[in-house]
Formats: structure tokens, C-alpha cells, sequence
């Protein structure tokens, strides 16, 4: 039982270096040690609050950028559209100055066809004027009295022509 009941001199030493350490620790520690845990609480905090602006932005960057990237696709559709409607147009006036090109080709070949055609029939026609004169001279210069000869002479010379 003698450890259950101390001897008050003993207490009396233990109360007084507990008191001097108290002392020492209270004037040289205690103010440097609450000083840290209050620096390091304020750290803490002003960790979460730095973390907390950060989240806040990173959110308000994330829907930025989500209306950045919805305009962008507004822009891509615009400009595809009017691409598509270039390409149309373009492809329109292709066949429209294709088709006039055609049908000026057309309009100048039947032009030129005619134009051969045409000369053609006069020299056809030059042909027979000239046969015509020479069967004329042929005849005037033979004189015949006879109706008949001159019948089956001018029968000979037509069967003798050859025409081009």
C-alpha cells in the first residue's frame, strides 16, 4: 500500500520541478509551439480556400470552354454549309457555261455545214451553167438542118457528160 500513498516530501519535490518545467516551457516553448499550430491552421485553411478558388475556376474555365468549343461547332456547320453552297453554285455555272459553250459549237458547226452546203449547190450549179455552154457551143457550132440529128446529137452529148 506504501505505492498507493506517496510521502508528501516526495510530492512536494515533484510538484516543484513540474512547476519549473512548467515555468521554462511556458515562457520559452508554449508560445513558440500555439504560435506554429495557429500558422499552420491558417495555412490549412487558406490551403482549402485556394483549393476551393481553384475548383470554382476550373469550373468556370470548363463551361467556358464547353461554349467555346459549341460555338466552334456552330462555325464549322456554318462554314460547311456555305462550302456546299459554293461547291453548288459553282458546279451550276460549270454546266450552265458547259451547256452555252455546247451550244455555240452546235450553232457553228450547222452554221459551217449550211455554209459548205451552200457552196456546194453553186458549184454544182457552175458545173451544170458550164455543161450547159459548152453543149451549146457544141451544138451552135455544128449546124444541122435536120431536127432529128440534132435530137441524137444532143442525146449523145448528155449521155457523154459525166457529172462530179
Amino acid at each position: 500500500m506504501k505505492l498507493l500513498t506517496p510521502d508528501l516530501g516526495l510530492f512536494i519535490w515533484n510538484l516543484i520541478a513540474f512547476l519549473i518545467v512548467f515555468i521554462i516551457l511556458k515562457k520559452f516553448a508554449w508560445k513558440p509551439i500555439l504560435k506554429s499550430l495557429k500558422e499552420r491552421e491558417d495555412n490549412i485553411a487558406d490551403s482549402i480556400s485556394t483549393a476551393e478558388k481553384v475548383k470554382e475556376e476550373m469550373a468556370l474555365l470548363k463551361n467556358e470552354n464547353e461554349a467555346l468549343m459549341q460555338k466552334a461547332r456552330e462555325e464549322r456547320s456554318v462554314l460547311l454549309k456555305e462550302a456546299k453552297i459554293a461547291t453548288d453554285k459553282m458546279i451550276a455555272e460549270a454546266k450552265e457555261k458547259a451547256r452555252s459553250e455546247y451550244d455555240r459549237i452546235l450553232a457553228d458547226a450547222q452554221q459551217a455545214i449550211q455554209q459548205q452546203k451552200n457552196a456546194a449547190i453553186i458549184d454544182v450549179k457552175n458545173q451544170v451553167g458550164s455543161l450547159v455552154i459548152e453543149v451549146s457551143e457544141k451544138i451552135l457550132k455544128r449546124e444541122l438542118s435536120n431536127k432529128s440529128e440534132q435530137e441524137k446529137f444532143i442525146k449523145e452529148l448528155a449521155d457523154g457528160v459525166k457529172l462530179n
